[in-house]
């Protein structure tokens, strides 16, 4: 590709290749290889970085959304405005690419958590693609509001260390290390505003996206993700992390339900693979990290910042810390019987912070470097037959792939199981459409792959 070329990797492709798929695709399987690129990244992050972030925006004292905004030390203004100042500081080694700006949106009172008109804003910093024709668009995104026990207390301290304090400061050293990186694709780093008071950052960003037309095709949200102790049960552990994504999508339409269930693809939306891709590249690029996919949209009765944009019909998912520790989460700063309460810093693991950082790099990376996703892919179902027929269009978008990968797994597993390459846009595989599922993704030279499209069933 124009971006970035690798002679010995596109050969080792090209020679995995064959004009047909019928007659050994196990000796195409794809074996597995890191980009030199990414591993560098995601080698440049630094816990020490990410401490450093979380404490100054702890230093505001309170960054609840109704509190002040022109308080130049102390609130919700004050931390956006040093967002804004990091974010500009990022950019200086973008060439003019990244561009910084303060989304400002006005929430109307609705008589709940939110007591009279208030403008708030989203803090981002926009990567632009380098390829014209690709427009695509991939976000990260945290929370940067905080609060303290009583959701409307505006005044008193809520540090908002891992809530949400973590998810930003990912946001920022992801943005500072990929500043200066060349991507096709638009990448988008975003400080929300208004989670704690309803979501309204993110309600108004999905707004955007889907008003502006925008090719929007990730979002990966990060809500409590530095803390690796959970509170009663006693557990300690920075090796896992869980991401949520949502089973049917929000705004499936009566089309899009028929054929979920003639697939039985109850388990594949867009968002699960999008879950599916962090778990398999994060795992790739991360040492002792293991990605935790939960089947749910969001933990237990609560809710996230990616579920506006599922709402809107976008592959949405959050990560999420394994272990919570509720004594440091909503929780007004004090002591108690000789202990101490509050979301404050010293209750976190910037180590765990750092890997978690890293698997949403390397994602966010694989999918910016990616092509474009197949089109119009099908499954051909005309005749009684013990093989599987695929077939698909090239992206008419952006670079041709490489080739392609078409992943394979067995009707009751969770995670894809096999994965043979191709550099046709059509395979026969010896396996039966009714034992397994099937996607396929567009892949470059250096093996970076879109999410997978599963095959809708087509007749000739």
């Amino acid at each position: 590709m124009t971006y970035k070329f690798n002679l010995t990797r596109t050969m080792a492709l090209l020679t995995l290749a064959a004009t047909s798929f019928t007659l050994n695709p196990a000796m195409a399987q794809e074996p597995v290889r890191q980009d030199d690129d990414i591993k560098q990244m995601v080698g440049q992050l630094s816990a020490k970085n990410l401490e450093a972030l979380v404490r100054k925006m702890v230093s505001f004292e309170t960054r609840h959304s109704l509190s002040s905004t022109t308080d130049k030390k102390r609130g919700i203004g004050a931390a956006r405005e040093w967002v804004k100042s990091e974010f500009e500081k990022y950019a200086q080694a973008s060439n003019g690419r990244m561009t910084v700006e303060m989304d400002r949106y006005t929430v109307k009172a609705d008589g709940r958590r939110i007591p009279q008109d208030v403008e708030m804003a989203n803090v981002m910093a926009i990567l632009k693609g380098t390829d014209p024709t690709d427009k695509r668009v991939i976000i990260v995104s945290g929370h940067l509001d905080s609060r303290a026990t009583d959701v409307m207390d505006a005044k008193s301290k809520a540090p908002g260390a891992n809530d949400d304090a973590s998810g930003v400061a990912i946001v920022m050293e992801m943005a500072r290390v990929m500043a200066s990186r060349k991507f096709p694709a638009t990448l988008m780093f975003v400080a929300f505003q208004g989670e704690e008071q309803g979501l309204y950052g993110s309600k108004h960003l999905a707004e955007r996206v889907k008003k502006e037309g925008m090719d929007l095709v990730a979002v990966l949200n990060n809500d409590i993700v530095g803390n690796s102790y959970a509170a009663e049960t006693g557990l300690h552990d920075n090796t896992k992390v869980r991401v949520f994504s949502e089973g049917t999508p929000a705004n499936e339409s009566e089309e899009q339900a028929r054929l979920r269930k003639t697939l039985g693809a109850e388990n594949d939306s867009p968002s699960r693979n999008l879950a599916r891709y962090m778990e398999s590249v994060g795992e790739k690029y991360v040492d002792q990290i293991d990605v935790v996919l939960v089947h749910r949209a969001d933990r237990f009765l609560r809710g996230g910042d990616h579920t506006p944009f599922n709402q809107q019909g976008y592959a949405a998912v959050r990560m999420s810390e394994m272990n919570e520790d509720f004594d440091h989460q909503h929780q007004d700063v004090r002591k108690e019987n000789g202990k101490q309460y509050g979301d404050l810093p010293e209750f976190m693991d910037f180590e765990y912070l750092r890997k978690n950082t890293g698997v949403n790099l390397a994602t966010m990376a694989s999918l910016g470097w990616a092509p474009a996703a197949p089109e119009k892919v099908g499954v051909l179902t005309a005749n009684l037959t013990n093989k599987t027929d695929l077939q698909w269009e090239a992206p008419g978008k952006g670079e041709k792939p490489a080739g392609y990968y078409v992943l394979m797994r067995e009707t009751n597993s969770p995670g894809w199981e096999k994965k043979f390459f191709v550099k046709e846009t059509k395979a026969t595989l010896p396996y039966s459409k009714d034992n397994y599922f099937f996607a396929v993704q567009s892949v470059d030279a250096e093996g970076h792959a879109s999410l997978p499209v599963l095959p809708a069933p087509v007749r000739e």
